[in-house]
């Protein structure tokens, strides 16, 4: 059984369609990527599946059990849990104030705030600091931490790397990578294409809000990617 399954979604705003029928699997323990320029419909997807923004038709399944009509608190009591684009900390609110908010679902896992602490030593460190002096890649460890302490079936991973120079998104999505080898299920929006490849299991590409492209990731030709991502079609000879 898949840890996740959308089938045929689709996602409006007013009369644009952001979403058109795309159907995505997310086996239990893997990693997939969704990439995309701006405007393909990644983060909308997510939140669909989070909730956030319900769709106008398709289903979305969280371990064969539908739950595509529920409010995003629910999804997340049931095990579904975002890190949103831009990483929405509470500025008045401290490092560890802001990643207890993510343990109220109060759902039975490994994850703890010392497991969030040994994952991101810094936090540890400035867990009395508060949310709006911190650098970008530290409210991105935040917001990370925060999702894992809602011990989630599945982690939805909006832009990681959005703003945050080249060495920070690394430690980052070295983290990503213990994350998901520890078992959890995750999907990530990105559009930096080396770091989606080196945590996913599999990709799958976004234009104009459908899909254009499916792989593993494993071999996967960067070109590939860039004519799907761009929308480009090469003509043999």
């Amino acid at each position: 059984m898949n840890a996740l399954e959308a089938t045929d979604l689709t996602v409006r705003y007013g009369d644009l369609t952001a979403v058109d029928r795309v159907t995505l699997t997310l086996a239990e323990g893997e990693t997939l990527a969704v990439l995309g320029a701006n405007g393909a419909g990644k983060s909308t997807l997510l939140a669909a599946l989070a909730g956030t923004h319900l769709p106008v038709s398709g289903s979305v399944l969280l371990d064969g059990e539908p739950v595509g009509r529920l409010p995003a608190h629910r999804r997340v009591r049931r095990g579904i849990a975002l890190v949103p684009e831009g990483r929405r900390l509470f500025g008045s609110l401290t490092v560890e104030e802001n990643l207890l908010m993510g343990r109220y679902p109060r759902r039975a896992g490994q994850w703890d705030l010392g497991a969030v602490y040994d994952m991101f030593p810094q936090l540890a460190d400035m867990k009395d600091r508060r949310g709006s002096v911190l650098s970008g890649g530290q409210q991105q460890a935040v917001a990370i931490g925060r999702a894992l302490l809602a011990n989630p079936r599945v982690l939805l991973l909006d832009e990681v790397s959005l703003g945050l120079a080249p060495t920070v998104v690394a430690q980052l999505y070295d983290a990503v990578r213990r994350i998901t080898a520890s078992g959890t299920t995750a999907l990530v929006v990105e559009q930096d294409l080396d770091q989606a490849l080196r945590v996913a299991d599999r990709v799958q590409c976004l234009l104009g809000g459908r899909t254009v492209l499916e792989s593993p990731a494993a071999g996967l030709d960067r070109d590939t990617v860039a004519d799907a991502y761009f929308g480009i079609t090469r003509r043999a000879g």
